[in-house]
């Protein structure tokens, strides 16, 4: 009986934990919604007299919303990537691991299964990349990300803004995302201004709109300062072709940590994400090359090509030897196993 009621009373906990995880994707809908109206109605029907002023206006206003809130859709919608099936243990496998009492043998194992595998990125410690939990071989840049109890396929974040976690399947479209949240506030904050001064200076009658007005400039100024802050960072990220947990903890290969270890060049950084078609760039369709298991790295591009030998590295400021088990920022927050 009371095996049943902790049982009941964990389900009811997961149940809570799923529906206050919504909460942030609610509050950033309802800001949207109300954003639309004080700008279409209050600004541009009731506030702007001028027919051409007002069909330009919406128009453009338009045009950005709808890309916009597609890829927010898009960012929030689009399920995390999991690794296929040959990274996961086999019944067999899994049962010798789990019987095993002993961890150098346990390690040998993993070794020998990861052989068979395309993976080259190790824990701190040299050893092969295992989770427990999933009872995978973890490819590289895959991590578990425990608000989605999952294994992600080059996990960055696990977002509460979009309720999702941000990898291999949807970084382009938060990219975009981002992009367009930074244009969609610097549009509204740059058409709203000269309005906001003639109410300021009572050029115009002080009626509903005039509040409407008044808050829309305030809040499209203060989103567009955090959101061009997390836009730059991350395209800072995208330029050198670092996830936001490679950024915090330099990834071990086998022949050692290496920060640029996925870095290579500028061009090739970019296409890693949005693909090789440019046309595709600003459009949320998929379009990032490869399936997710496996990425080039820098050294095999250099056995290849051997001008990239020459390359000069750039330079990071993070501490290789440091360990953060926990990413988390005002819009990000990632937890791994």
């Amino acid at each position: 009986m009371r095996r049943g009621w902790k049982m009941a009373l964990s389900g009811g906990l997961r149940c809570c934990r799923r529906v206050l995880s919504w909460v942030p994707v609610l509050v950033i809908v309802l800001v949207v919604l109300w954003s639309y109206y004080a700008y279409v109605f209050e600004l541009c029907l009731v506030t702007v007299l001028s027919p051409a002023e007002k069909v330009i206006y919406l128009i453009l206003y338009h045009a950005i919303f709808v890309f916009f809130a597609w890829t927010y859709w898009k960012s929030i919608f689009t399920l995390p990537q999991q690794p296929n099936q040959k990274f996961h243990l086999s019944y067999t496998d899994k049962e010798r691991y789990e019987n095993e009492e002993r961890p150098e043998v346990q390690k040998q194992m993993l070794v020998d299964m990861a052989k068979k595998l395309p993976v080259y990125t190790r824990t701190g410690s040299g050893a092969v990349r295992f989770c427990d939990r999933c009872h995978l071989i973890k490819p590289d840049r895959c991590h578990h990300c425990s608000v989605c109890a999952v294994c992600v396929l080059k996990m960055d974040h696990h977002c509460p803004w979009v309720n999702n976690c941000i990898g291999f399947s949807n970084y382009k479209f938060f990219l975009q995302f981002l992009a367009y949240s930074v244009l969609y506030c610097l549009y509204i904050a740059t058409t709203v201004f000269s309005y906001f001064i003639k109410y300021w200076r009572g050029e115009l009658p002080s009626v509903r709109s005039k509040f409407h007005v008044l808050f829309l400039l305030f809040v499209a100024c203060m989103f567009f300062v955090s959101l061009v802050i997390l836009f730059g960072y991350h395209c800072w990220l995208v330029s050198r072709n670092k996830t936001t947990l490679e950024a915090f903890c330099t990834p071990v290969f086998t022949s050692g940590p290496e920060k640029n270890g996925f870095n290579l060049g500028f061009i090739k950084n970019i296409q890693q994400v949005f693909g090789d078609n440019k046309k595709f760039w600003l459009i949320p369709i998929g379009s990032s090359p490869g399936d997710g298991h496996s990425f080039p790295m820098r050294s095999m591009n250099e056995s290849q090509n051997p001008l990239l030998a020459n390359e000069e590295p750039w330079e990071d400021n993070e501490d290789d030897n440091r360990d953060y088990p926990e990413v988390s920022s005002s819009l990000a927050v990632e937890t791994e196993t």
